[in-house]
C-alpha cells in the first residue's frame, strides 16, 4: 500500500459505521448535544432496544459515541464537538434531498417547520435562528466571514459586554463556519457559538420544544436579541 493510501482502511471504517440507517438516525438525534439511553433511541429509531444496542456498541467501539453508566442506565452521547461537525456536514449535503419529499403527516411537517426555525445543532444554535444571529454579528462588525469565520476586537467585546464568557477548551477554535442543513449557509459554530447557544438555553431566550433539536425564540429572547444584535423579532418567529 502506497503512502497516499495508508488511510483508506481507516475511512473505510469510519464510512461503514455511518452507512447504517439506524446507526444515522442516532448519530443525528445525538446532535442535540444530551445524552440519550439506548431506549430512547430505539424509541426515536424505531427499532428494538436489543438492536439498537448492538449499534451503539459498534459506534461507541469506533469512536465516534461515548458512554456512561449511572445504576441500571446506560447513557450515550457525541464524542466530542468534531463528530458533531462530521455528522453536521454530511447531513448538510443530503438535505436538498430530504427536503424534496413531503411529510406524510401534519405532525411531522410542523416538527419539519420547527426545525427549519430554530434548533440546536450539537452546541450551536442553527436553523433560521442561527443563520439571523450570525448574520447580525457579521452587519455589526462583531463576526467576519471573508476569510473564514472569526471575531473581531469589537465582537470579543460584545460577548464580554453580554456577559457571555468565551472560554477556550483544547485545540476547538474561537469561532468557525458550520454549513447549515436547511438553510444551506453557514451558521456560527465554535466556542462563541457554543458560549451563545448555552447563554440563550441558561437565560430562557430560547427554549426546546418538542422530542428533537428545535428551540423557540421567547418574547424574553426576542427582546434581547433585538436590543443587542437588532434582529427583527418578526424574523424569529
Amino acid at each position: 500500500m502506497t503512502e497516499r493510501d495508508a488511510g483508506a482502511p481507516g475511512l473505510a471504517r469510519l464510512a461503514g459505521l455511518i452507512a447504517d440507517e439506524t446507526r444515522a438516525a442516532c448519530l443525528l438525534a445525538l446532535l442535540d448535544g444530551r445524552a440519550w439511553t439506548a431506549g430512547e433511541l430505539a424509541r426515536h429509531a424505531g427499532v428494538a432496544a436489543s438492536t439498537v444496542s448492538e449499534h451503539l456498541g459498534k459506534l461507541v467501539a469506533g469512536g465516534l459515541l461515548t458512554e456512561e453508566r449511572q445504576g441500571r442506565h446506560r447513557y450515550v452521547r457525541l464524542a466530542d464537538e468534531r463528530v458533531a461537525q462530521l455528522v453536521e456536514d454530511l447531513a448538510a449535503q443530503v438535505a436538498p434531498q430530504a427536503a424534496a419529499r413531503r411529510p406524510r403527516t401534519l405532525r411531522a411537517a410542523g416538527a419539519g417547520s420547527a426545525m427549519a426555525r430554530g434548533r440546536t445543532c450539537y452546541d450551536h444554535l442553527a436553523g433560521r435562528l442561527g443563520i439571523s444571529v450570525t448574520d447580525a454579528l457579521t452587519g455589526r462588525g462583531l463576526l467576519r466571514q471573508d476569510t473564514g469565520f472569526a471575531l473581531t476586537d469589537a465582537g470579543l467585546g460584545w460577548f464580554d459586554a453580554a456577559g457571555i464568557a468565551l472560554t477556550p477548551t483544547g485545540r476547538r477554535p474561537l469561532a468557525r463556519a458550520c454549513l447549515d442543513w436547511t438553510e444551506r449557509r453557514p451558521h456560527l459554530a465554535g466556542v462563541a457559538g457554543a458560549a451563545l447557544c448555552k447563554h440563550a438555553l441558561d437565560t430562557g431566550w430560547c427554549v426546546r420544544i418538542g422530542t428533537e433539536r428545535a428551540v423557540k425564540v421567547t418574547p424574553a429572547g426576542e427582546a434581547a436579541l433585538s436590543e443587542l444584535l437588532g434582529i427583527d423579532p418578526v424574523a424569529l418567529r
